[in-house]
């Protein structure tokens, strides 16, 4: 897949190509779906199928108090935009100039003259151009002057008429619903992060855990033990991973992410990049009387998480 991370990084004679325009935060099962009218529209004429996306949300310019946090990284989004078998990507800036570009210009600089643009693919509540002044309607007329055709999707439904939404996962994965999440998303939900020296507690218990530096990417569940996937170097482990502050001690900060990689011992995964891949929900947080009881506790825990995972009991 191609990626250009600016306007100017378009070469010429790009395209014909068929393009889809949004945030496509996390590249759920809507965003596939999307994906996959794209490629049968752009097939019959040879187009290049193309995503045009942002580097962030607009809304962390336009509404900076409303804007959520992100459900993947960019490299996460080009990432998983890849596996979709796209042809391109093109990432804009998201900046106040970007914001302020006319619906007319939008057109003309970018679909047309960077892109090529064949066929644009849109949703009904398309709106593009300074202050969203452009809709569907003046896309279409556009198109029809600057020889483009516009196609107009229905939105991508799960569970009756609810539409599928990053906002819907973010909500699920908040509370700690990842396999639900997963099933929206088309894929398990992952984050990523240099993994980065502890306080070595799991360690004393008989379970050394990676932990994750607070910089992550990705969308970090709710508190809790989940069965999980840990994938460094591009090997994959079974693992145990705990999220949260791990109120059993003092002083541990809030939020951190931990990773007991099953049946692996001796790996020594400092200063490399992590990925956890999080499969089922197992326990809440909670407060033990002591080292003993949170050893225990994570006995069973593993046990549960082995036959999630499909492993056998030692």
């Amino acid at each position: 897949m191609l990626r250009f991370g600016a306007v100017a990084d378009v070469p010429a004679g790009f395209g014909p190509s068929a393009v889809t325009i949004g945030k496509f935060d996390g590249v759920h099962a809507g965003h596939r779906a999307v994906i996959e009218r794209l490629e049968q529209l752009a097939e019959p004429r040879g187009l290049t199928t193309t995503v045009l996306t942002f580097d962030r949300n607009p809304l962390s310019l336009l509404n900076p108090a409303e804007c959520p946090a992100p459900l993947t990284s960019n490299a996460q989004k080009l990432d998983l935009l890849e596996s979709t078998g796209l042809d391109a990507v093109l990432v804009v800036a998201f900046d106040r100039a970007f914001s302020e570009i006319p619906p007319e210009e939008f057109v003309t600089g970018i679909l047309v003259g960077a892109l090529n643009a064949g066929i644009v693919l849109v949703g009904a509540d398309f709106r593009f151009g300074v202050r969203g002044s452009g809709d569907v309607a003046l896309l279409r007329e556009l198109g029809a002057q600057h020889g483009f055709e516009v196609v107009v999707m229905d939105d991508v439904s799960s569970e009756g008429d609810r539409r599928v939404s990053s906002t819907w996962i973010r909500d699920l994965l908040a509370e700690g619903d990842v396999t639900r999440a997963a099933e929206l998303l088309g894929a398990i939900p992952t984050i990523r992060a240099d993994v980065v020296h502890g306080l070595q507690r799991g360690r004393t218990l008989g379970y050394p855990t990676a932990n994750l530096s607070p910089v992550v990417e990705g969308f970090v569940p709710a508190d809790g033990v989940y069965a999980a996937w840990l994938t460094v170097d591009g090997l994959r482990y079974p693992a145990a991973v705990s999220v949260g502050n791990n109120p059993t001690f003092e002083g541990v900060p809030e939020k951190t992410v931990e990773a007991h990689a099953i049946d692996s011992f001796g790996l020594d995964l400092y200063d490399k990049k992590a990925e956890i891949s999080f499969v089922e929900y197992i326990r809440g947080m909670r407060k033990f009387s002591g080292a003993d009881a949170l050893a225990e506790q994570m006995g069973l825990d593993e046990l549960r998480i082995r036959g999630v995972l499909g492993l056998q009991t030692p």
